[in-house]
């Protein structure tokens, strides 16, 4: 019977733990349904992009508020949960507080009181957050694509570090031999007296309680993150590594524009020819992108990262002069769509079925591909350095090189370009002409 607690335990270890790793496969499964692109080169320039942004959130605190608030939610739930490796001893093998012996009352209690003060500032941080979601008038948590699940999910994570910070000091203050000791309770100790009235065994049994329902609730936050923005807790590192260190509006070639090029400049080449020996039935390549397994997986990778801050979105030019676009929107739609993708093919046993939709206009419309300027703010603003622009640059060629739907004044622009070597609408003749004007 007394092995029953720690058996019970490895259960709901190995079943939190199952569920994630699941989750990860699928996840990783998904973002690999994109296009290869190399992201290998200039290692030590990608570390270094890693370390400063998303381990010391250097882009965060740009916004001095905000970013503050965030770094001591980051820094203080990183730190805290350091813990779970002291419960999780504890829970297997049915110690108690085993850290305490093994790295002394000292060392131990100084850990454990830096742990309670950063609950108190990690709680203080997210009642304010809470305040700014859902109180302040800030513009960018009004926006429509932060109505419904959005809005929800983003109240959800602050309840849970709400609850799991009140657990930890609760479990401190009820742990009678904890508190005798009088080490690492400079939080816990004020609120141990509102427990005064209670019998030893009742103590034990919040104390138990606030213990087990603290590790389940880690449990259960591990595995809600794959359904939440909240995901880029653990892909911001991976992102800022593998994001473009190109210069901001530098475009990439397209191989299947070079392979047209090459054709049409080779006069002894076969347009007819298949691209490989023994693949007649091969699809030509398309050209830019209208679903999102036509993006490559750094951009799949990013739609999964976006964090929902909407800092893109308030910077971005076309958005503040009451267009249609909000780079935001253009990452969180990528991300629904993948995961329509990725649920058609756990339906369908490992295989896509077409559904009759697609990223572009099912999701994304051409009104707010058109209104992006390209200007790179939503690049520059973005905390985790996620390229919404790359997303819509590539769907615009699809528009244009695909359907030739591209607004008038684009059609008429490249019509003089070809006829007229310019993009206005005079003869190459006439070009000088203003020089002979009075």
């Amino acid at each position: 019977m007394q092995y029953i607690p720690n058996i019970l335990f490895a259960i709901a270890l190995a079943a939190g733990i199952g569920f994630f790793a699941m989750n990860i496969r699928k996840l990783s499964r998904n973002i690999n349904l994109g296009k290869d692109v190399d992201r290998k080169d200039r290692k030590s320039e990608r570390f270094k992009n890693m370390m400063m942004i998303a381990l010391g959130q250097s882009k965060m605190v740009k916004r001095p508020l905000s970013g503050f608030l965030h770094v001591v939610v980051y820094v203080g739930f990183i730190i805290i949960n350091l813990e779970v490796l002291e419960i999780i001893i504890d829970g297997l093998f049915g110690t108690h507080r085993i850290f305490q012996g093994v790295l002394g009352d000292t060392f131990y209690g100084f850990l454990i009181a830096t742990f309670e003060i950063l609950a108190v500032l990690v709680l203080v941080a997210v009642i304010l957050f809470w305040t700014r979601r859902n109180v302040a008038d800030i513009k960018r948590f009004l926006s429509n694509e932060m109505k419904g699940w959005p809005k929800k999910d983003g109240n959800l994570i602050l309840y849970f570090e709400i609850v799991l910070m009140s657990l930890f000091l609760t479990m401190n203050a009820t742990d009678v031999p904890f508190q005798q000791a009088g080490i690492g309770n400079p939080i816990s100790q004020f609120i141990a007296p509102l427990f005064d009235s209670f019998s030893p065994e009742a103590l034990h049994t919040i104390e138990r309680t606030a213990w087990w329902i603290h590790i389940l609730g880690i449990l259960v936050f591990l595995n809600y993150l794959y359904y939440s923005k909240h995901l880029h807790i653990l892909l911001a590192f991976p992102n800022t590594y593998f994001a473009n260190l190109n210069p901001k509006g530098q475009f990439n070639n397209l191989d299947s524009v070079t392979q047209e090029v090459k054709l049409m400049m080779d006069p002894s080449a076969d347009p007819y020819a298949a691209p490989v020996e023994g693949a007649e039935n091969e699809v030509p390549e398309k050209f830019g992108a209208s679903d999102v397994t036509d993006l490559n997986w750094v951009q799949l990778l990013n739609a999964y990262t976006c964090t929902e801050c909407g800092r893109c979105t308030s910077s971005c030019p076309a958005n503040l002069t009451g267009k249609k676009l909000s780079p935001r929107k253009i990452m969180m739609d990528t991300r629904d769509r993948l995961e329509e993708v990725g649920r058609n093919i756990d339906t369908n046993k490992g295989e896509f079925k077409d559904d009759g939709k697609q990223l572009l206009n099912d999701y994304i419309t051409p009104e707010e591909l058109w209104a992006c300027t390209s200007c790179n703010a939503c690049v520059e603003e973005c905390p985790v350095n996620i390229d919404p622009l790359s997303i819509i640059m590539d769907m615009r060629r699809y528009l244009v090189m695909e359907q030739s739907a591209a607004p008038q004044e684009l059609n008429m622009m490249m019509t003089n370009i070809e006829n007229n070597g310019a993009p206005w609408q005079y003869n190459q003749q006439d070009r000088l002409n203003w020089v002979n004007e009075d």
